[in-house]
């Protein structure tokens, strides 16, 4: 969807140098773009690739802004968040105009469900009984909508993923290729007597809020007796597990391969990232930030807005290099 110079301007809440009348319809990176194309700039010392580019304009903050250059700019006070903002101008959304009949013939829907005006149902998807799909949503081919479901308005459900009865999805969700959401716990009680495991009651919910965005082949457990929740704004890669019971806040951010165990907590605004383990019962504290590979032991609570926990078990990474720097001298001495 191309748009004027002029057009993103006013959608990012920037301020236009040059010619508003010029059209742009892609976003791409300074060395590949085309006349077609936005790039943008943060520090002064890509300002100038940037200028000589064959892109068709530029967004860069007002600190480098300059009325002196042919080149049309669009100044922003945080140019990459206005790069951002201008992408989804551009490209295919669930309210875009749709090719083909809305519902795919060979898409399986129960007569109980119900459908709202601009709802997309894509190749072989199966919709159960009772199911809700607010307006603009798009459900891709393949998928399975279990009984029940409820999925707000303009959601992305990408091919292949599987949505569990007692799951409910807030407003313009993104759920990419191969998720899962809403399956049993990992939860099993021991006989003692026989050694054996029987399976303990998974008959919760799963609660994901609005702005929610979950990577491929992520899974999310329902709640064992009560809720799983995914609170609003959150982000999550692709290939991240969480378990029964857990509470994730507003605006976390969870990077790949990340493990959370049952009843685990992150609070709003938490960040963790790639191929963390967090057991069950965990409290991560508002703001928190745990580095790569970082584990959180049981029941512990892991507290400081802005400081960034590493290792296993994780603690304040200063604390952690000097922990380091002393087994290495320790090593050497030895």
């Amino acid at each position: 969807m191309k748009r004027t110079l002029f057009e993103i301007a006013e959608a990012v809440g920037a301020r236009l140098i040059g010619d508003g009348s010029i059209v742009v319809g892609r976003v791409a990176s300074i060395d590949s773009a085309s006349p077609e194309d936005l790039v943008f700039v943060e520090d002064e010392k890509y300002l100038a690739a940037a200028l000589q580019s064959k892109a068709g304009a530029v967004i860069v903050p007002d600190s480098i802004a300059s009325s002196s250059t042919a080149k049309p700019l669009i100044v922003s006070n945080h140019p990459k968040l206005a790069f951002a903002r201008a992408a989804r101008l551009f490209h295919d959304s669930p309210t875009a105009p749709h090719a083909g009949p809305p519902v795919h013939p060979t898409a399986v829907i129960h007569e109980s469900a119900w459908l709202a005006p601009g709802v997309v149902v894509e190749e072989r998807a199966v919709i159960g009984a009772g199911v809700k799909l607010g307006e603009h949503t798009r459900i891709g081919c393949g998928c399975v909508i279990a009984d029940g479901v409820s999925i707000g308005t303009e959601c992305r459900i990408y091919p292949n993923v599987t949505i569990y009865a007692g799951t409910t999805l807030g407003d313009r969700v993104i759920v990419h290729a191969g998720g899962v959401l809403g399956s049993d716990g990992f939860g099993y009680v021991r006989d003692r007597k026989t050694g054996r495991y029987e399976k303990f009651p998974q008959v919760g919910r799963l609660v994901i809020e609005a702005d929610v965005e979950i990577g491929a082949n992520t899974t999310i457990d329902r709640g064992a007796l009560d809720e799983t929740r995914i609170r609003r704004g959150v982000k999550i890669d692709n290939l991240v597990h969480i378990g029964h019971n857990c509470d994730i806040g507003e605006d976390v951010v969870i990077a790949a391969q990340t493990g959370v165990s049952g009843s685990a907590v992150i609070e709003n605004g938490a960040i963790v990232g790639g191929q963390v383990g967090i057991a069950d019962h965990v409290r991560i504290g508002e703001g928190a930030i745990l580095g790569a590979q970082a584990g959180v032991p049981s029941n512990k609570i892991v507290r400081g807005k802005g400081v960034v926990f590493w290792g296993t078990p994780a603690r304040p990474i200063k604390q952690y290099l000097k922990q380091l720097a002393q087994l290495a001298r320790l090593a050497k001495e030895g």
